[in-house]
């Protein structure tokens, strides 16, 4: 009996969704697959239900650099609701306190905001999609379960308030650009903690992912009503560089008959080598007819060692 025929079409780049509200990440991913009749994707980075903006889509020979995109900086807008507290750290949660925050201030939430900046350390909600014995920590959260979890060092580069609105229960709009692993959520948490008061996520829109704007995101919709009855190729043009999450590594230009050898495997020998980097730097290699052959990796000896390689393109 003969294989299965693979569902889909080799399709390589990155698609940068604007995710709605209301679908996981997950969710969107498929949608995005079936849209362009895809037969591999891969999202970078959860976005909860409630959380909306910028969520990469790699298709194809880009999932295998998406981990920069995993460990890139993020920047959000959200906004926070000033005495209450859920289960979840958002609004989607279930209510566990509330209170009169009317003595609130903009100052006094600027002030706390201070305390929350550069490197801290966090621990990572029970809402998360972090593991514990193989079992998403969310599942366990919903079976009414906890576990211990670590703290975990993070960087907030920039946490700022945009907007107060007071009242009984004030919102506090805030922008904030964190390295990888920042749980908004846990910010909103213990900024309502410092405040006396509780807090939890309202709106949570991510503005910018690594190299990539909200400015370049298209929605599903805008999708679906482009492609209509035609077929998927029509929406090919979305699609940004394969190497485009890696945009941030210097690039280095091989002649076709040294490409040959790196494609075989072999590091090789290039004089134009130390324009670009060091010893032990990952650099993006290209021929010269600008086809793009994937990561490698400057040596000790000048040479470049193939590190993760593109193939069928």
């Amino acid at each position: 009996m003969g294989r299965r025929p693979k569902w889909g079409r080799p399709v390589n780049g990155v698609l940068l969704l604007n995710k709605a509200p209301g679908v996981t990440a997950n969710g969107a991913l498929q949608q995005a697959k079936r849209l362009f009749f895809a037969n591999r994707a891969g999202h970078t980075g959860a976005l909860d239900p409630l959380a909306t903006g910028v969520l990469p889509v790699c298709f194809g020979e880009a999932t295998k650099f998406s981990h920069y995109l995993l460990n890139a900086d993020k920047r959000y807008h959200s906004t926070f609701c000033l005495g209450t507290t859920t289960d979840s750290g958002d609004v989607d949660g279930e209510v566990i306190e509330r209170k009169d925050a009317s003595t609130i201030t903009a100052a006094m939430v600027e002030d706390a905001i201070q305390r929350f900046r550069g490197v801290i350390r966090q621990v990572p909600p029970m809402y998360s999609a972090l593991k514990h014995k193989g079992q998403p920590l969310y599942k366990l959260a919903r079976l009414g379960q906890e576990v211990p979890r670590e703290a975990r060092e993070v960087k907030i580069f920039h946490y700022q308030l945009l907007k107060f609105t007071p009242g009984v229960q004030p919102r506090a709009a805030v922008e904030v650009h964190c390295s990888k692993g920042t749980y908004v959520r846990s910010l909103a948490e213990v900024l309502g903690e410092a405040l006396g008061v509780g807090a939890c996520v309202e709106q949570l829109h991510r503005v910018d992912v690594g190299p990539y704007s909200e400015t370049a995101a298209i929605t599903l919709d805008k999708l679906a009503d482009e492609r209509g009855d035609q077929g998927p190729e029509i929406l090919d043009h979305h699609l940004l560089a394969v190497d485009s999450p890696a945009c941030a590594l210097a690039k280095l230009t091989l002649s076709e008959n040294t490409g040959y050898y790196l494609r075989q495997g072999q590091s090789v020998m290039d004089l134009r080598v130390y324009r670009v980097g060091a010893e032990g730097d990952m650099v993006r290699l290209f021929l010269e007819n600008g086809d793009f052959l994937g990561i490698g990796e400057i040596t000790d000896d000048g040479c470049v060692a193939p590190r993760r390689l593109v193939s069928g393109l």
